[in-house]
């Protein structure tokens, strides 16, 4: 199935009709169009990509390695530049920011890595605090004894709402990798994002955490109505958490589909 092309003043509608027989309108918090990008080499990694996500949406990426998932994530956000295309995000064009005004944009945006990037010293509450950093507060974020009674109540709340306040103490380097995805869910919470955005997040992780930390972050984004982007390469984690399925190949969208009703078996297409 192709991606259908929306023109740009097109609203997206989502859920029932209502009685009078309109349909609820809901912004897109990411348009991407024509989103090229190469590395010199070959094909296009990124071959004039469209992509739209609605607000509250969760949806999954899939496809074989190399078809630019991560990429397209890390475009969006300028962490790599595209070569040509237009992406809007949180409704700034994030194609021709400057520096302060992309900062601004990425301090909406929560991103949790397949690496958790934790400071291995430092403890759990303070690795959470750093959080915060996009929100101001300086020097008083860097280390817990140093954050304000409110700072440090938020992110002891952030630890809980990942099950994991009693480790508020305990070194990052200490912490198993469920453990360690948590906290750097926990820390992305503290951001107090807007759209959140997940590269592959429990690839490194066993099955039976990786399940945890996909129901972990499935349920905290569907209980604020953030929309969610993450890649996958579990065709089963695509299905039961994403509403909507995006498939790439070729560097273009070659796949789009509600998540409902999918077996991950007839997905395996997309890696043909």
């Amino acid at each position: 199935m192709a991606l259908v092309a929306l023109n740009e003043d097109t609203p997206s509608t989502v859920g029932p009709a209502d009685p009078a027989g309109s349909a609820a309108v809901v912004a897109n918090d990411l348009v991407v169009e024509g989103l090229s990008k190469s590395f010199g080499t070959g094909n296009p990694i990124l071959d004039k990509l469209d992509l739209r996500v609605p607000r509250g949406q969760a949806l999954a990426i899939i496809g074989a390695n190399g078809t630019g998932k991560s990429t397209l994530l890390r475009c969006c956000l300028r962490l790599i530049e595209p070569d040509g295309g237009r992406i809007n995000l949180l409704s700034h064009d994030t194609t021709r920011a400057k520096a302060r005004e992309l900062k601004r944009i990425r301090s909406r945006v929560g991103f949790v890595f397949q690496r958790h990037n934790l400071v291995p010293r430092l403890t759990s509450l303070t690795n959470v605090l750093h959080g915060s950093l996009g929100r101001g507060g300086g020097f008083r974020c860097w280390h817990q004894a140093l954050a304000t009674t409110d700072r440090r109540r938020e992110a002891f709340a952030c630890l809980d709402r990942v099950g994991l306040q009693h480790v508020a103490r305990q070194r990052a380097d200490q912490l198993s990798g469920g453990q360690s995805q948590r906290v750097a869910i926990a820390r992305m919470l503290m951001q107090r994002p807007e759209l959140v955005m997940a590269d592959e997040p429990v690839a490194s992780l066993d099955p039976i955490a990786g399940e945890e930390v996909m129901a972990l972050l499935s349920e905290l984004m569907r209980s604020q109505g953030l929309t969610l982007v993450f890649t996958t390469h579990n065709l089963r984690h695509a299905v039961d958490y994403a509403d909507r399925i995006v498939g790439l190949r070729g560097g273009k969208v070659e796949l789009d589909c509600p998540a409902r009703g999918q077996r991950a078996e007839d997905l395996e297409t997309i890696y043909g």
